[in-house]
């Protein structure tokens, strides 16, 4: 049998001075020496819940059940903290602490004696964070989903977390409700413990996770306060174990097999924008090739198959009822159009083995390919000469903006606006109603300084309203595009992401109010018409500027972050981390400490 690696801390008869070291301090709480030197399998709960992390808190409680599980499956448990990510918490961004929860995670499982981990995943970047450091070290690692919250409601209706905050800014603009409406409208979609219950990105990367085969089947969608995910948990604490002997690691499930299964699945559940930026950092950390063209190649044409907001009407409880991620991995089987059946999954078994007998019900949540909510949902990847790369999300593309830009008979699918530039938020807070800007609806809205390095970290903020007399005059979405991100809850056709972003070179710095843009979703391109002279020109006289100008770092991980991180095309990630690969497998163990 193969020797676990916590033996080389609790057992090594080679080195006793260093193993009574190890083993002392791990007693002075009641473990005893029998239990560590029993041979069974060490397993660590990476903890994301805390007060701080109110969508991931719910973790505190479902651990005790993980711990349960462990135990009877013959295991010991070793819990401890992952550094928070909060979405709506954090400033400037969350996405600033996926990197850095990262690399303290990746310190974590490489350099304590674990044999196996289950990580604790909810909150938008706390999900790809444990899966990219699990990737790293790539000792056996199961992922438990904490859950969406329950349906919130609101005057009758459903309400959405994120979703309804939209609504209800268009709604406070337009005059139609006041600031204390807006506050009930937006806080009746947090009834519960757990996180967005809509199709945002919480519910999207803990949705592939799940598809990507590193969770147990079903364990995604089932909300958090429901007694069903309690028992989800104690069988995640039961598999993991298990594992640990069966010896199945990241790098065993984390195929490109399974990204391209993962990618499929986004585009039938609608899933966020932010899953490309995720999903690519992850299978960097494998050494596994993904980029935005294969999101569009494997994922473009694939049905819109989930009625859930933003992109439908539903939420994450009618979402788990109606069967949930195994219900569309079966629809997506049973048509032919999941690439890689026999992709492995942490159960052991393939995804077609796990989902075979999956059943769907409430088929208005969740359609058949025969008949879906769109035809082709997924997501085109464009480029042209403002950058490289950038995503946009079809699925909710609204009958009134494809009547409205996309609809010319002359020139289908197809569109030119007037640029009106703002850089960064604040810019475009400060300067969105100013009648001097001349918005009407022929306007492209463009954010730019909104990048990893720009922002920094990436700000959730391309999903721009329009201003406020134009949407009393019935006008309430206009074509939005920007260097940075957007929130998955929003439901704006935004052309986002844009890579390289204006703070690392990119073409949206030379980008000036009153162009022509030109976007052609037909072509995948979108393009500013002016000469290759003028562009050089102002290339030019930026860099004699001294380039993009950005604000100053605030803190520490700002400066360290900002002077190593790739571009969102690239996963956001750290450049020198992606270079480390299954190094618990390469190098085993640390050096001793003492």
């Amino acid at each position: 049998m193969k020797k676990l690696r916590s033996q080389q801390w609790f057992d090594n008869p080679d080195n006793p001075p260093m193993t009574a070291l190890y083993l002392g301090h791990y007693l002075n709480y009641g473990l005893t020496l029998e239990e560590l030197q029993s041979g069974k399998p060490i397993i660590g709960i990476a903890q994301t819940g805390s007060d701080l992390s109110p969508c991931n808190r719910h973790h505190i409680e479902l651990a005790k059940r993980v711990r349960d599980g462990i135990t009877a499956a013959g295991g010991i448990c070793l819990e401890f903290p992952v550094h928070p990510i909060q979405e709506t918490g954090k400033r400037p961004t969350a996405a600033l602490d996926r990197n850095l929860a990262y690399l303290g995670l990746v310190e974590s499982l490489y350099g304590y004696p674990l044999d196996g981990v289950v990580l604790t995943i909810g909150c938008d970047k706390t999900t790809p964070a444990l899966l990219m450091a699990a990737a790293t070290v790539d000792i056996p690692a199961v992922a438990l989903s904490v859950g969406p919250m329950l349906n919130g409601w609101h005057n009758g209706k459903r309400s959405g977390t994120g979703q309804s905050i939209w609504l209800a800014r268009k709604m406070l603009a337009a005059g139609e409700i006041d600031d204390a409406e807006f506050m009930k409208m937006a806080t009746a979609s947090t009834p519960s413990v757990g996180f967005c219950n809509t199709m945002g990105t919480a519910t999207t990367m803990n949705s592939l996770a799940e598809a990507l085969g590193m969770q147990l089947p079903g364990a995604a969608a089932i909300p958090a306060p429901y007694r069903e995910r309690g028992q989800m948990a104690y069988h995640t604490g039961q598999r993991i174990v298990d594992m640990v002997h069966e010896d199945i690691k990241p790098s065993d499930v984390m195929t490109r097999a399974a990204f391209e299964n993962a990618i499929v699945v986004n585009s039938a559940l609608g899933g966020s924008t932010n899953a490309p930026i995720h999903l690519n950092a992850v299978a960097a950390h494998l050494d596994v090739p993904l980029s935005n063209d294969d999101w569009h190649s494997l994922g473009h044409h694939i049905p819109l198959l989930c009625n859930v907001q933003p992109a439908g009407e539903y939420l994450g409880e009618d979402f788990y009822r109606a069967g949930g991620v195994p219900a569309v991995v079966k629809e997506l089987l049973d048509a032919g159009l999941l690439p890689h059946p026999d992709a492995m999954t942490i159960t052991g078994k393939s995804i077609a083995e796990i989902y075979a007998d999956a059943k769907m019900s409430e088929r208005d949540v969740i359609r058949t390919v025969a008949d879906p909510m769109k035809e082709a949902a997924g997501f085109l990847n464009l480029s042209g000469n403002l950058f490289d790369s950038a995503i946009m999300k079809t699925s909710v593309i609204s009958p009134d903006f494809r009547n409205r830009y996309l609809s010319d008979p002359d020139d289908p699918d197809a569109f030119e606006g007037r640029a009106i530039v703002f850089d960064g938020p604040e810019d475009y807070h400060d300067r969105i109603d100013d009648p001097a800007l001349q918005i009407d609806a022929d306007c492209v809205l463009v954010i730019r300084g909104a990048g990893p390095i720009g922002y920094p970290g990436g700000a959730e903020v391309v999903n721009m309203q329009p201003p406020a007399a134009l949407i009393r005059a019935g006008i309430s979405e206009l074509p939005t595009l920007g260097d940075g991100r957007q929130s998955g809850t929003s439901g704006s056709p935004s052309i986002l992401n844009a890579s390289p972003e204006a703070a690392a070179g990119g073409g949206l710095a030379l980008l000036q109010t009153g162009d022509r843009v030109r976007i052609d979703l037909a072509l995948r391109k979108v393009n500013v018409l002016i000469s290759d002279t003028e562009l050089a020109a102002r290339k030019e006289a930026l860099e004699q500027a001294g380039g993009y100008q950005y604000p100053a770092h605030q803190t520490p991980w700002q400066e360290i972050q900002r002077g190593m991180v790739d571009q969102l095309d690239r996963g956001m990630v750290l450049k020198p981390a992606v270079k480390y690969h299954a190094i618990a497998q390469q190098n085993q163990v640390p050096r001793d400490n003492h």
